[in-house]
């Protein structure tokens, strides 16, 4: 099957670069919020975001979010779930994406809790993986 052409999103191009898209993700960087330059950054930014943002804390927005935190210390995780709410959510509010494959591991008797997300950016088919590991 003949993949569709590349693009370019025009903030992304070489005049624009000083430009910032939009705010990075996790807020920790002292009183100023980090910033993106690139549409792919701040898509990974948005992808942390979701996976991190419990349902309901947004405001005006009480469906966004995944609530993987809430999760870390439930005895039974429903992996197949929780993989369910990441294609779902990932769908429904990061459309510039598609995921390729998730991974979720619980370890027994502990309160660790992997994922693994790799997906592929549709404006250019670059892949990336985000690896988040919760205790």
């Amino acid at each position: 099957m003949a993949r569709p052409s590349i693009s370019i999103n025009p903030i992304d191009l070489p005049e624009n670069e000083q430009v910032a898209v939009g705010v990075t993700f996790p807020f920790n960087r002292g009183g100023v919020f980090g910033q993106s330059f690139t549409t792919k950054e701040q898509i990974k930014s948005n992808l942390l975001n979701l996976l991190l943002t419990d349902k309901g804390e947004r405001i005006n927005q009480l469906d966004f979010g995944i609530g993987i935190k809430r999760l870390i210390f439930e005895q039974g995780v429903d992996v197949d779930e929780l993989k369910r709410r990441i294609y779902g959510g990932t769908e429904r509010f990061i459309p510039e994406i598609e995921l390729i494959d998730v991974i979720v591991e619980k370890e027994l008797n502990s309160h660790i809790l992997k994922i693994i997300i790799s997906y592929r950016l549709l404006l250019d088919y670059d892949t990336d993986t985000i690896a988040l590991n919760f205790n």
